[in-house]
């Protein structure tokens, strides 16, 4: 499917809509739904979750929905939404808090390093933040690696940002685009695609967007920018590789949940395109569609990661279900910001914007995966949040009815789209930037040509992967 929406191709795509209310009235509704919600975040700081609600209501009065309606819109929205995430980011907060009390997240990274060797150490640092990302938060995986980074800059004598560029570009990887993480699973939940095809476009456009943002820039800006030791950290002491679980152990864990989604989906593509079915996978697809459901798939892996990371390495029960709640704080914020993105995108659906914007998008030119980056692209320019952003462009992009025509893999590189997009530009309305120049100890002009251009490469090289595949998946 190649389209965009144009302006001259919206009106007259508008003006053939069937609604009952006028095209014009629904997309200047949407317009000022839209410029409320920014100016809202922008200007009058009001938290997300009640921006959002408080634009969905104003798009709906003026669409002309009826009160009953709008109110029907936000039930089915938060419903429909959190039904299908809130048991998987908290479960993925949990399994990842596992992860990272144990140690597991340093010895992937250690071992990595040490395969690698130092001349090979900023690509080791780029795959763990890959692999780490994926069950912990961006966030928590930068404090608990950066360490690393920091010890490599010492040992080599050279910039930090030699090595901390492809931590932080692994990281914004596994945070953006392979799900468990909750940002790819919103946006799937909303188009209505299985994760497993969200997982395999991820990793096909996030490892390039990684090896180009991470090492390959890594190596560029910090040749280029040489950004001194932090001096509190001058004195750091090396880990206690002893104390830490296996290198097998802990990648075998985090890869539970990924192959039993993954060869749910891979059983089911070979019964149903084999003439002649297999008799040994139709009888254990019963027992595959289940394990690889992914709330069942990472309860799994949150039990194992429970025994072997926790219990035999001397948690007790009281210690892990203290570390597993206070996981679950942030994951609130979280969930109710999605679940908004739920309500915006029942109401642009509900009052006919979905279909307006639907046949525009069918009338023009190109691929329906271009809008979908364009929309998250400026949305994280203005308000900052990738989560924000994400869940607008989903909204906007699952509201269109012809969704539901298109191919789980063309849905999974418009993920991929949206992903890049929220990944872009960040800059100083991002809480990311600041973390990164904090932890860093680096002044806003150094944040601005290390960290910002390395977001931006991975925002562009995820979209222009997830474009070319998109070709060939219509």
């Amino acid at each position: 499917m190649n389209t965009i929406i144009t302006g001259s191709n919206l009106f007259l795509a508008a003006t053939e809509a069937g609604s009952h209310v006028s095209a014009g009235r629904l997309i200047i509704s949407a317009l000022i739904g839209m410029a409320i919600l920014l100016l809202l975040i922008i200007y009058v700081k009001l938290h997300p979750i009640l921006s959002i609600l408080i634009s969905a209501v104003v798009i709906g009065i003026g669409a002309g929905m009826s009160t009953e309606a709008i109110i029907g819109s936000v039930g089915t929205g938060m419903g429909n939404t959190l039904k299908g995430i809130a048991l998987l980011v908290g479960l993925g907060s949990m399994f990842g808090a596992i992860l990272e009390i144990s140690g597991g997240a340093q010895r992937i990274a250690l071992s990595l390093v040490n395969k690698f060797g130092d001349n090979k150490a900023a690509w080791a640092l780029g795959i763990t933040g890959l692999v780490i990302s994926i069950p912990v938060f961006f966030d928590a995986g930068l404090i608990i690696l950066i360490p690393l980074a920091f010890g490599l800059a010492k040992r080599t004598r050279k910039s930090t940002l030699f090595y901390a560029i492809p931590l932080l570009a692994g990281l914004a990887v596994g945070h953006a685009f392979i799900p468990p993480t909750p940002g790819p699973i919103l946006v799937a939940n909303m188009l209505g695609v299985d994760l497993s095809y969200v997982i395999i476009i991820g990793l096909i456009v996030g490892t390039v967007a990684m090896i180009i943002a991470g090492p390959i820039f890594g190596k560029y800006i910090g040749t280029k920018i040489h950004v001194p030791l932090p001096k509190n950290l001058e004195d750091m002491q090396d880990y206690d590789e002893s104390k830490l679980p296996k290198f097998a152990t802990v990648v075998g864990i985090i890869m539970i949940p990924l192959l039993l989604i993954l060869t749910n989906t891979v059983v089911g593509a070979i019964i149903n395109n084999t003439q002649t079915p297999i008799e040994f996978l139709v009888h254990i697809k019963p027992a595959l569609a289940f394990l690889g459901e992914p709330f069942v798939a990472l309860s799994i892996a949150t039990i194992a990661a429970m025994i072997v990371l926790g219990i035999k390495h001397g948690y007790s029960r009281e210690e892990l279900e203290k570390v597993m709640t206070k996981s679950l704080e942030p994951t609130g914020m979280i969930l109710l910001v999605t679940a908004c993105g739920g309500v915006l995108r029942y109401i642009l659906q509900d009052s006919g914007f979905g279909e307006v914007i639907g046949q525009a998008v069918a009338k023009s030119a190109l691929p329906l995966v271009v809008v979908a980056f364009v929309v998250a692209a400026l949305v994280r320019i203005s308000v900052g949040s990738a989560t924000v952003a994400m869940t607008m462009a989903a909204g906007i992009i699952s509201s269109m009815p012809e969704i539901a025509s298109l191919s789980p893999l063309y849905l999974a590189c418009v993920t991929a789209a949206i992903a890049g997009g929220a990944t872009v530009m960040s800059h100083f309305n991002d809480s990311g930037f600041w973390l990164v120049k904090s932890l860093l100890q680096i002044d806003e002009k150094t944040t601005l040509k290390s960290w910002t251009i390395m977001e931006t490469i991975v925002g562009l090289t995820g979209f222009i992967g997830a474009l070319i595949i998109s070709f060939f998946v219509k």
